[in-house]
């Protein structure tokens, strides 16, 4: 006989999942398995939209992150008209993904994985969330919207829209920066940058310094991964090469038009969305636990491993202390919360950098562009992690085919062989409780899915 276990919904992240675990005769773990909702829709309803409309549709594909959708899919459309915006239209569409980054990064440490470190992984599910944070610890709660709220309105004032946008056009940017809103939106990025800092230091004192045994064994699962780093390693969210790293720790960099060679996608039986797996290892895909083949991971712990460094000055002495403790790479899959927090630090002194251009406020932000018949492949780092955008356009400039791949299925695999592995180490002779079966959900929470 055997016995399934579904966890459903997994809680506290951005979508619906379940998860089965299926369990021998003996009370032991014999398989796992995530199973996310997902709707490969978008790249069917594009096909034969002028591709300058796709920016605009394509951020409905996500409430959370819909300025990536929007920027790598205008990428892409410049790609395939063969434009370039201006500097000013490229500093600018930065700065609005910059600034999503990291209302995003708020949203998900504080709103869905502290609760998991703040009340404890043991407390009753009725008080671990975010209310039972604010019951807790209602200063630092305010402080976390007021601070969410901000880098939204920041958006808002800038690009029009926080959520679907419509600013970033073929070509460039919808709109010039008045001097006066960039004074203004540095000054509260001054802010922003001053939270992000106060956040990391709590964090590393009152959450991971008493976690420090769970993160070795929730998840702990080796890995390649894959970001974007610019000519100099530095860490990179808007543009650059994309780097893979072998579990072993040696890389290879390749251009996003060239995902196709590197990744391949693989549709299984149990989910609706496909699994990518790295093609270049030439090992083909196994989510064993053990020994996974072809599976890497993407999102914040895989950008701050691939790097060599981070440009900014705050956010490197921070991956410094973290590599001190953690080696490169670093494997543990609940390290994903701290390596958010250090790309939070990075966001909010990247908004600076961008602010102090002088070439922001050009007012050239739009080059002209001929719809025509090409190919684009547009990318940019998520939250999630990277996400690519892939168009082909006819002679009126349509699209006639399109694939994404998104953060999220980039680390299916990855979160499948953590939830296994999770799995095996904490149910022992089929014995079960709420503690058990959250540490479970917190091996998929540290991937944001």
């Amino acid at each position: 006989m055997t016995q399934v276990i579904t966890i459903h919904p997994v809680t506290r992240i951005e979508g619906n999942a379940r998860i089965h675990i299926q369990l021998d005769a003996a009370g032991e773990v014999r398989d796992a398995q995530v199973r996310i909702s997902s709707l490969r829709g978008f790249e069917q309803f594009v096909v034969g939209m002028p591709a300058e409309e796709i920016p605009r549709i394509v951020t409905r594909i996500c409430g959370i992150c819909p300025w990536m959708h929007h920027l790598a899919a205008v990428k892409a459309v410049d790609a395939c008209f063969g434009v370039q915006p201006p500097p000013a239209g490229h500093l600018l569409r930065e700065l609005c993904q910059v600034l999503a980054h990291i209302h995003d990064k708020i949203l998900h440490f504080f709103f869905l994985g502290a609760p998991d470190f703040v009340i404890r992984p043991d407390a009753d599910y009725s008080v671990r969330n975010i209310m039972g944070l604010v019951q807790q610890q209602p200063e630092l709660a305010a402080r976390v919207v007021r601070m969410r709220q901000l880098g939204q309105m920041m958006l808002e004032q800038l690009a029009g829209k926080a959520i679907h946008p419509v600013a970033a056009v073929t070509g460039g940017f919808a709109r010039p920066l008045a001097d006066s809103l960039r004074k203004s939106l540095y000054h509260d990025a001054q802010k922003l940058l001053d939270f992000a800092v106060f956040a990391l230091e709590f964090a590393k004192k009152k959450v991971f310094s008493q976690f420090l045994e769970v993160f070795a064994s929730v998840g702990a699962v080796t890995t390649g991964f894959l970001g974007t780093v610019d000519v100099y390693g530095n860490l990179r969210l808007y543009s650059g090469t994309l780097r893979m790293m072998h579990p072993d720790g040696h890389m290879k960099e390749f251009e996003p038009s060239a995902y196709e060679q590197m990744l391949a996608e693989e549709a299984v039986a149990w989910s609706t969305a496909k699994i990518v797996y790295a093609r270049s290892w030439d090992e083909g895909l196994s989510l064993d636990p053990v020994s996974p083949k072809g599976v890497y991971r993407v999102n914040t712990l895989a950008r701050i491993n691939v790097c060599d460094q981070i440009a900014t000055p705050r956010a490197q002495a921070e991956l410094e202390e973290f590599r001190s403790r953690f080696g490169r790479p670093a494997q543990h899959s609940l390290l994903y919360h701290w390596a958010r927090l250090i790309e939070l630090v990075y966001a909010c002194e990247r908004v600076l950098e961008l602010l102090e251009d002088e070439r922001i406020t050009d007012q050239t932000v739009r080059n002209h562009a001929t719809p025509r018949a090409g190919r684009g492949v547009g990318h940019v780092e998520a939250p999630r992690g990277t996400l690519i955008h892939d168009y082909t356009t006819d002679e009126n400039g349509c699209i006639t085919r399109a694939n994404l791949i998104v953060g999220t299925t980039h680390n299916i695999a990855p979160m499948n062989v953590s939830v296994r592995q999770t799995a095996a180490s904490c149910i022992q002779a089929g014995k079960v409780d709420d503690e058990i079966l959250n540490r479970i959900e917190m091996a998929v929470r540290a991937y944001d899915p």
